[in-house]
């Protein structure tokens, strides 16, 4: 049988190869070649080397000793510089220096698109940080017979590390496409020092505390486990937004950049609001949990709203009569706040779920009843004021998605400020209820005050009412602005 007539199928490294992006090839064997890299490489081998030789001298002098603890973290110090400060950061000047040298634009018309060329970036340096634990793990090993430590101990905290490390990294990544302008660049990279040096500083905490403690107090610890788990949860879902925040800054504005991060957000919310009854189902209800899971949740959805509700507009297609429901994952500022408004509406019912699962309400718990159902209230207002008070303009500048960012910290910095100095001059006291209701740090907080004089909450229901009533007016007005303003966008 003749080679024409039979091909042998390709091998299973052939088609890995073939699957494999090549922007991983090509970013690694740049990495290995730079002068960081073997720097970087080099003096964290030395100094663990340094450590292990004190660690033989102090075991050979001092015979059965327990300083595995001691010598396990100062040989997750080395790792932790490398893996939480010189990885991330690297990776932010990669991606900055391709959209600085403007030879982004050359990958792109590789064809492999926005997406697969940031997982490749991401994953080349998780490559990097491979090799660098590689050079480490025998050192941490090591620390293990030096005794003080268990296994489970050290394979927990690398775990956590090793998350760390991926959301550090999805971070620098996204903070490199924030900024267009030189000044912009500037001030985002100060920002991202600052934050990557708290990042190290707080992986190392962590993992100095966890070696302490070892594995019986995670494992006993339920409240940690929780948290851990909150933790892991947190960094999952947001390193994926973060990703897809990153690869829809990068697209070009006739693809659908949008969808990306707005699915994102939604199954993130979706999912969350799952795991949060779910727990709750299996622990013991209270009414003052609720008011941390009202509060936190509408908190992350006024914040990400804020950026998704600012979107540009004249992007997308235009507005049809009968908007269906999937379009709101489509370009356009009036989508992105009609979802935020949506989620916001769903994390509102989910909370009012978890109230009716708890029968053990009295009139005291009253109060975190008007908590709960006053934070989405003010997270509407504010998120709907910077969108109607940017939008109303006919300016295109004052309009702009940055502006209205900076006008949505400066209203609520205002509505928190403001008041209070309006009580004092009045001769009322500085948390006044009625100057203080459309406050939104010192109004929330009056829903959850309790007056035993009168054995009633602060607030009443009717004042929940009018700050609803305000703010279903703002959300109704802002989404009439952004609908009028995408209207002239197309038409022009």
């Amino acid at each position: 049988m003749s080679a024409t007539q039979v091909e042998s199928p390709p091998g299973l490294l052939s088609r890995l190869g073939d699957r494999l992006n090549p922007l991983v090839v090509k970013e690694v064997r740049q990495g290995l070649r730079s002068r960081v890299f073997w720097a970087s490489f080099g003096l964290m081998l030395l100094a663990c080397l340094i450590i292990s030789m004190v660690a033989y001298a102090n075991v050979r002098d001092s015979g059965l000793t327990t300083h595995g603890q001691s010598f396990f973290f100062a040989f997750f110090f080395c790792l932790g510089v490398v893996h939480f400060f010189i990885i991330p950061y690297s990776a932010y000047r990669s991606l900055a220096r391709e959209r600085e040298d403007e030879t982004w634009v050359l990958l792109i018309l590789t064809g492999l698109g926005p997406r697969r060329i940031l997982r490749g970036k991401v994953a080349s340096f998780l490559v990097q940080a491979g090799l660098y634990a590689s050079a480490v793990g025998p050192f941490l090993l090591f620390s293990y017979y030096l005794n003080g430590i268990d296994l489970p101990t050290i394979l927990f905290i690398l775990a956590l590390g090793a998350s760390w490390l991926v959301f550090l990294t999805l971070v620098a990544v996204c903070a490199a496409t924030l900024a267009d302008g030189r000044m912009g660049r500037a001030f985002v990279h100060l920002v991202l020092l600052g934050v990557l040096g708290l990042a190290l500083l707080y992986g190392l905490i962590a993992a100095f505390i966890l070696g302490e403690q070892g594995h019986r107090f995670v494992t006993r610890e339920e409240k940690f486990l929780v948290f851990a788990g909150g933790f892991l949860w947190a960094m999952l879902t947001y390193g994926w937004l973060l990703f897809e925040t990153a690869a829809a800054r990068l697209s070009l504005p006739t693809e659908n950049y949008s969808r990306g991060p707005r699915l994102t957000l939604a199954v993130q919310t979706l999912l969350s609001g799952a795991l949060v009854l779910g727990l709750w189902l299996d622990k013991d209800p209270s009414t003052s949990a609720v008011v941390g899971v009202s509060i936190l949740g509408c908190l992350h959805l006024t914040l990400t709203g804020i950026f998704v509700a600012t979107d540009v507009d004249g992007q997308a297609r235009a507005l049809r009569a009968g908007t269906r429901l999937w379009s709101l994952l489509r370009p356009g500022a009036v989508r992105g706040f009609r979802l935020v408004v949506l989620l916001l509406l769903f994390w509102t019912g989910l909370c009012s779920g978890l109230l009716a699962l708890d029968d053990t309400s009295t009139s005291y718990s009253t109060r975190y009843t008007l908590q709960i159902f006053a934070a989405p209230a003010y997270a509407l207002l504010y998120l709907a004021l910077p969108l109607l008070v940017g939008r109303l303009p006919r300016s295109d500048r004052l309009s702009s998605p940055a502006v209205v960012r900076v006008l949505f910290f400066a209203l609520a910095g205002l509505a928190g400020a403001l008041p209070p100095l309006l009580a004092v001059l009045f001769d009322q006291p500085a948390e006044d209820a009625l100057f203080n209701l459309l406050n939104p740090f010192i109004g929330l907080s009056n829903f959850g005050e309790y007056d035993y004089t009168t054995e009633m909450p602060r607030m009443s229901l009717e004042l929940l009412a009018c700050v609803w009533l305000v703010a279903g007016l703002a959300c109704f007005a802002a989404d009439r602005a952004l609908v009028e303003r995408e209207r002239r966008a197309h038409a022009s």
